[in-house]
Formats: structure tokens, sequence, C-alpha cells
């Protein structure tokens, strides 16, 4: 079997509680991702369980705190209900957000 290496970095935990899981299974670790890659390349999908909680980064966390103060404070575009619509209003050097400042 013509085989490649794939070099990651992972948190030992995760690494040593997911081989504990697949020797149980009956597989190893390598077999479990290569089974895994062969899905990702056939479906294209990503899938992840209910129970795995991720957790933002501390740069999205603050990003969503912003977000929300600019929403509040109406730092906001107005909504569109078509592309070129929102397009027009980011070309346009008069556009205001919807708490009447300049987008620009």
């Amino acid at each position: 079997m013509n085989t490649a290496v794939v070099n990651f970095k992972v948190d030992p935990k995760i690494k040593k509680n997911a081989q504990a899981v697949v020797e149980r299974l009956g597989f190893s670790l390598s077999s479990v991702l290569n089974a895994y890659l062969r899905n990702l390349v056939r479906t294209r999908t990503v899938e992840f369980s209910d129970d795995v909680r991720l957790e933002p980064t501390p740069w999205t966390k603050r990003m969503l705190k912003q977000a929300e103060k600019d929403t509040k404070a109406g730092f906001v575009s107005p909504s569109f209900s078509n592309v070129k619509d929102s397009i027009a209003w980011l070309d346009d050097p008069k556009a205001r957000y919807q708490n009447g400042h300049p987008a620009r």
C-alpha cells in the first residue's frame, strides 16, 4: 500500500483518549483517521456530534462582544432582500448604518 505521512498537532489528552477508544473497538488510530479522511473526500462533509463542545478562541469571544456592542449601538446595515441591493449599499459613499452614522 502506498502511503503518505501527515503530521498535525493534537491535544495529548485527546490523542490518548482517542487511542483508547479505537483500541477498544479493535482499530488503530491510523486506520480510523484514514477511514474518516476517505469519508470526507467521498461525502465532502464534516460532521460533529452534539456532545462536542467547541470553545471559541479569545479573539472570537472579543469579536462577538464587539458585534453585540455594535448591534446595540445601531452600527448595523439595513436588511436587504437581494444581493444587488446589498452590494449597492456597500458601494454607496453616502450609506448609513441604522443609527444614522456613516458606514465609512
